[in-house]
């Protein structure tokens, strides 16, 4: 476990400084930001704060890549598919450089902290001036000043490469500028210490480090007080939350206090691991006030075999007992779930017993994905005989399955009066409202968007595998 660094009043003081001599830079004319983001809610969150800064540093944040000045692209290394659209994108920005030689391109996130990432944007993408880690967000300040001062310098010199391997940085009172005013991210550790075979993030987030608890729990209520109404908290694995802190608490009790703060809002929390997700949490969550009776629990797989070459550390029979104690205290719970398809070694008895556990747990919804190897984890090095046309066809399969119950599950809500948070507008008529019921399900509405920001009643009036949609009736 890396040991944990908060950085101090200096450091932070340090950046604001900064912002202000960039500010005093781009003084004369306005200067506008794109920050494009991949993949996971803790990336969404790590933007929030690279828009907090630039708007800081006198940034105007933009969606128009024609107009933007500076573009900051965060990235996901998770997939690679998600990778290769990422390069692609990056690549596609050589047009903007050659109208505006000015524009500055940072490449940020998961993906520039994998060596062979970093020495391929070197090499081959030219119009990439900074390259920045998701542990240098905190600092991204100083590296936008300093690449600005290297503007103009030929070759490399002309570059900045700043990511680098994990100090456990933990970072407080970083500015941020949130995407909505009803929801909101509140990360409350960051990093992973579980080393899942397939998984790449251990070694790009870094290890475990988990915030203070009274720096969550102040963060949340000034979320509260500022009309937030649905506050998801954030953790590669939410249910490790506590380790090498010096205040005794773990993540139910965590959760107990966040939801002791008054006011009318949703609790919500991802990810959690199978192996650390407990019975307190379970209770804790049943007699919420807040809590949303909703738990995404990755299965991964459903044959012991492949979990134990995943290093999981559950079993088949593990998991299901966690479903049934999770369902024993919230009957009404919503259960999502991530399954890989076609892992190295894995063969079609194995993906019987994937299926037969779906069809048994019945989740709500699914997000299922094809192996993609990761060079760097112990997966990428394991053989792997099965085509990818055979794993098409078992995915086909299981996406079926999904859609199948999930078409079921929605059609059961048809007739139910639900209450709704209103999140947003689709600018799609007649169901021109998004709402989210406390469990999640999406309920699109037709309705007066000045309902955004409000719980309603809605009358579930039709259903598909993907949606509900209702009536306002309160």
């Amino acid at each position: 476990m890396y040991e944990r660094r908060e950085i101090t009043p200096q450091e932070r003081l340090e950046q604001t400084q900064y912002c202000e001599k960039i500010k005093a830079r781009l003084a004369g004319r306005p200067h506008y930001a794109l920050v494009d983001t991949y993949g996971c809610q803790q990336n969404e969150s790590d933007s929030e704060i690279l828009r907090g800064w630039l708007t800081q540093c006198g940034y105007e944040i933009t969606d128009d890549v024609d107009r933007a000045d500076l573009v900051a692209v965060n990235t996901c290394a998770v997939r690679e598919h998600a990778e290769k659209r990422v390069l692609g994108n990056v690549g596609a920005l050589g047009h903007n450089k050659a109208k505006n030689p000015e524009l500055i391109v940072c490449v940020g996130g998961c993906m520039t902290q994998q060596p062979t990432v970093r020495e391929k944007i070197k090499r081959s993408y030219r119009v990439v001036d900074l390259v920045f880690g998701p542990h240098e967000v905190w600092q991204f300040p100083e590296l936008l000043w300093r690449t600005m001062e290297r503007q103009g310098r030929r070759g490399d010199r002309g570059r900045l490469i700043a990511a680098q391997p994990s100090e456990g940085v933990v970072a407080e009172g970083l500015p941020r500028q949130r995407d909505s005013a009803v929801k909101a991210w509140l990360a409350i550790m960051n990093g992973c210490d579980n080393f899942c075979s397939y998984c790449i993030v251990p070694y790009v987030r870094g290890r475990e480090r988990s915030r203070r608890p009274a720096d969550i729990l102040a963060e949340a209520r000034r979320l509260v007080e500022a009309g937030y109404k649905d506050i998801t908290l954030l953790g590669q694995n939410v249910n490790s939350y506590g380790k090498g802190l010096k205040e005794d608490i773990d993540f139910p009790g965590l959760l107990a206090q966040m939801d002791a703060i008054p006011g009318d809002y949703v609790l919500r929390f991802m990810t959690s691991h199978p192996k650390d997700a407990t019975e307190a949490l379970f209770r804790v969550m049943g007699a919420s006030e807040h809590c949303a009776h909703h738990i995404h629990l990755p299965l991964q797989s459903g044959s012991d075999r492949i979990l134990k070459e995943m290093n999981r550390h559950y079993d088949r029979a593990k998991y299901l007992e966690k479903v049934a104690l999770a369902r024993r205290y919230m009957p009404d719970l919503v259960l999502t779930t991530d399954i890989i398809v076609g892992f190295p070694g894995e063969t079609e008895a194995d993906f019987a017993d994937t299926l037969s556990l779906v069809e048994e747990v019945r989740y709500d919804a699914m997000f299922t994905f094809i192996y993609s190897p990761r060079p760097g984890t112990p997966a990428a090095e394991m053989p792997d005989p099965v085509s990818r046309a055979e794993k098409q066809v078992w995915f086909d399969q299981l996406l079926d399955t999904a859609n199948r119950i999930s078409g079921e599950k929605h059609a059961a809500y048809v007739g139910r009066t639900c209450r709704v948070l209103v999140d947003g507008e689709t600018g799609q008529a007649p169901y021109n409202l998004s709402s989210r019921t406390k469990g999640g399900r999406l309920v699109h509405l037709a309705g007066d968007p000045a309902l955004v920001g409000r719980f309603v009643q809605a009358k579930i009036t039709d259903s598909t595998t993907w949606a509900l949609y209702g009536e306002v009736v309160g």
